[in-house]
Formats: structure tokens, sequence, C-alpha cells
């Protein structure tokens, strides 16, 4: 019971592999707030499937990149939880379009989902935290698309992500000793989102294990990177990319 009475906010927790994290917070006895934007069933079948287990959880709709739709959020998960113990900043768009092609509203539809929403999430969050004694930590989910992968028709969600390490960086040193700040950067994960969208062959030509990662390898090492387990760990980048050429 690594979580008993801890209080997590998931961003886009309705799919995918933040789906199976908010269950298995709950198995740890968490009360787990699931935020959504588009998939309002799949946010209330995770969290009637948490509440059938006779633990805590909640769907709020918001739009992370919308500043006062944020802190309405958060308000609201506040009142019904009393406080937030750990939030994990996992809302993501990507825009596959030629550079030469893109325009402005899909760059800024990007940068306001992936970079403005964890950065509102987490400065709004933060505020509350502070206000309570208890141990916290922000997860930033970033992608090896900013250092070792490149997509020039996604540049704008590998300049993103590039971002959010830098975002990581400074809420570490700013926000310490009181909250440690940490990101993931996966690879390749095998989901729903992309399904048989992958080449197998080149894509994992570069893959020193020749294998893509499961959903269920990705929850175990967030909810381990998150607990009292890893309280030492801060400010660091993990990149989840099983080796790579």
């Amino acid at each position: 019971m690594k979580f008993k009475n801890k209080v997590v906010l998931i961003t886009w927790a309705s799919k995918w592999i933040w789906r199976a994290t908010a269950l298995y917070f709950w198995k740890e006895w968490a009360s787990v707030i699931v935020n959504y934007l588009n998939s309002e069933e799949n946010a209330f079948k995770v969290v009637d499937a948490i509440k059938k287990m006779w633990s805590n959880s909640i769907a709020i709709k918001w739009d992370v990149s919308d500043e006062n739709q944020v802190i309405n959020m958060v308000n609201e998960s506040i009142k019904i939880f009393w406080k937030i113990d750990i939030l994990i900043n996992n809302a993501w768009i990507i825009i596959s379009e030629p550079i030469l092609s893109k325009t402005l509203n899909q760059w800024n539809s990007v940068i306001n989902t992936n970079l403005l929403g964890t950065f509102l999430c987490s400065k709004h969050v933060v505020s509350k935290m502070l206000d309570n004694n208890n141990w916290w930590v922000i997860l930033n989910v970033s992608s090896i698309n900013w250092t070792k992968y490149f997509s020039p028709d996604e540049i704008d969600y590998d300049i993103s992500k590039a971002w959010i390490i830098a975002l990581t960086k400074n809420f570490a040193k700013a926000f310490s000793p009181k909250i440690r700040v940490i990101a993931i950067a996966p690879w390749n994960v095998e989901t729903d989102i992309n399904g048989n969208s992958y080449d197998y062959e080149s894509d994992l030509k570069p893959i020193y294990l020749k294998k893509f990662s499961s959903s269920s390898e990705i929850w175990k090492i967030i909810l381990n990177l998150v607990s009292d387990d890893f309280s030492y760990m801060n400010w660091e980048v993990i990149f989840l990319d099983w080796g790579w050429d």
C-alpha cells in the first residue's frame, strides 16, 4: 500500500497506459483524479472501475491549456479530497504535417497543450501542495523525440517535449526542498493509440533490446518513481527506450 491516503491527479488519464496507471494507483490505495477533455466515456469507465473496488475517484473535464479551467479543476479537486500529493502531467497532442505546410494554429495547439498545459497544471497544483505538510511529487511525461529521435513533420511536438525537460529542471530547483520533480522519456509503447502503425523492422533496428515496451512496463516504472521508495530521486529524466543507438 505505497500510496495509502495519497491523492493522485493524472492529466488525460482516460486512455492508453494512463488508464492502467490510474487503476494501479488504486491497487496501492490512492485516490485518483482522472482528467479528460474529449474521452468522457472512457474517463468514467476508469472512475467506475476504481469505485467498484471501494476506493475514491472522480473524473473532471478541463482543457489543460486554459488557465481558468485549470484553476477550477484544482479547486474542485481540493474541495473533494482536501489535497493533491502527486501530479502526473501527461496531456499531449501530436499533429503530423510537413514543416512548410504547418500552420500557426497547429503549432500553437501542440505547444499550448503539451508545454503550457504542463506549466499551468504544475503552477496551480503546487500552490495547493504547499498548503499541507506532506511529501509531494510531480512527474512530467516527455519523450525521446527531443534528443534521440526527430520527426520534422512533428517539429512542434519534438520541441514541446524538449521544453518539458527544461520545465522539469527549473521546477525541481524552484520547488525544492518540499517537492521533487522528475520526468520520463518513453519511446514506442505498444498501446491502442498506435495500433499497428509501427514499421517493426525499421523501428526496432536502433533499439538494443529489439522490443517495444508494454503498457504494464511503463506504469510499473511510474508507480515506483513517484513512490517514497525513490524519494531521493529529483531533477532527473528517465529514458524508457530500452537502449538506443
